[in-house]
């Protein structure tokens, strides 16, 4: 048996998004922007993929700009927005200190710029404290950046109370939502962002089609420039069929997460008290409660993560360090080290991410491995195992 519980770095495609993936590779081929009928019947198959994603996200089609992922989206955010209100004379970041490195490098290279940037703390449970948000932000703050689920312990972030601050300041609020979206609900409105991202491949869509919402009035400037494209948004000839894909992905996502959710974070708890029990030495990062159904973040002691996951890697089983972009570092998860963790636990935890194919005999199948291969790797060092 083969377990992959990596979903937090890539899904397999649902088999009707795979199914129209290939159709209109076949036959939808077409540019977008041609006015013949070929090229409208591109036009139109992207047209139901926006208004799919839209209901995904309580938005409005028009709303809608298709990119290559989430990576390509937080940064059209981030740069199409600081471009945007630069000549105002605002010139400060802010986005917290466990944001996915597609955020913090791009704040980064804003900072070579010129730009003045303040990374949030985040408390034991990798949750941002509103006051934090208000103690930093300031006059000059453009834009804040707080992701809605963390990429490697799942924790969900006050992000309505936030974007009020943010509001309050004149700032503009980005949420980067991209291992939330098709998992929990995802409103917009509610949320009351005014940028938020998504990537079709965390939930069972293809690689290459992500999409990120502008709230209508927000002023953008786009980071890609050259045709009239997404409505001047983001230039470049459309991937069609990785949008169909989206677009179905999104449709499944809506139809079914209720009950996905109680399934998965079912089978989630279920591993994870299952892990606790059986070995050892073991814990849980961050909030148990606030978080995404189906991400759990284990400590083990006195066993390094990367052993660990070769380990279980050879049994067959698939997990994670934490972010996939990260992986083949030897640098400490920079989330757990925001979040106060000791050195050695910020190199000893894994992830555990659940999603559609996901079995309780494959959860199963994980608690009756795990605790010969922690002990036969513990029997390496000599040092005793707190219990």
């Amino acid at each position: 048996m083969r377990v992959y519980f990596d979903y937090n770095a890539t899904t397999p495609l649902a088999p009707d998004v795979a199914d129209t993936v290939a159709r209109v590779s076949r036959e939808v081929f077409g540019n977008a922007s041609s006015i013949h009928h070929f090229g409208q019947q591109a036009k139109a198959t992207m047209d139901d993929a926006r208004s799919a994603v839209a209901r995904l996200l309580s938005a409005d089609p028009s709303e809608i700009v298709f990119t290559s992922g989430g990576t390509e989206a937080d940064n059209l955010a981030i740069r199409g927005a600081a471009e945007a209100v630069e000549p105002t004379g605002r010139r400060h970041l802010i986005a917290s200190g466990i944001e996915h490195e597609a955020v913090l490098n791009t704040l980064r290279a804003l900072a070579r710029r010129g730009w003045r940037t303040t990374l949030l703390d985040v408390d034991q449970t990798g949750i941002v404290a509103p006051d934090r948000l208000r103690d930093a932000i300031d006059r000059d703050t453009a834009l804040v950046s707080v992701m809605h689920a963390n990429n490697e312990i799942g924790t969900i972030q006050p992000i309505a109370a936030l974007a009020a601050i943010a509001h309050e300041h004149g700032a503009l609020m980005h949420t980067d939502a991209v291992q939330s979206a098709g998992k929990i609900p995802v409103d917009v409105r509610a949320l009351g962002v005014d940028l938020l991202s998504l990537s079709a491949h965390k939930f069972n869509g293809p690689k290459g089609a992500g999409a990120l919402w502008i709230k209508r009035g927000t002023r953008m400037q786009p980071t890609v420039t050259g045709g009239k494209h997404e409505r001047n948004r983001r230039a470049g000839t459309e991937n069609v069929a990785a949008i169909a894909g989206l677009g179905v992905a999104a449709a499944l996502a809506s139809g079914k997460m209720a009950a996905e959710a109680a399934r998965v974070s079912a089978l989630r708890d279920r591993l994870e008290a299952g892990i606790l029990r059986e070995v050892p030495g073991t814990q849980v990062n961050g909030a148990r409660d606030a978080r995404v159904p189906n991400t759990t973040n284990i400590s083990f002691e006195r066993v390094e993560a990367e052993s660990l996951l070769i380990a279980l890697d050879l049994e067959g089983i698939a997990v994670s360090t934490g972010s996939a972009c990260s992986s083949g570092t030897l640098e400490p998860s920079h989330v757990l080290k925001a979040m106060g963790l000791s050195p050695h636990r910020t190199q000893n935890s894994l992830r555990f991410s659940l999603g559609m194919f996901s079995t309780q005999e494959e959860v199963d199948r994980v608690i009756e491995v795990l605790p010969r291969l922690v002990e036969k790797l513990r029997g390496l060092t000599r040092r005793p195992v707190t219990a």
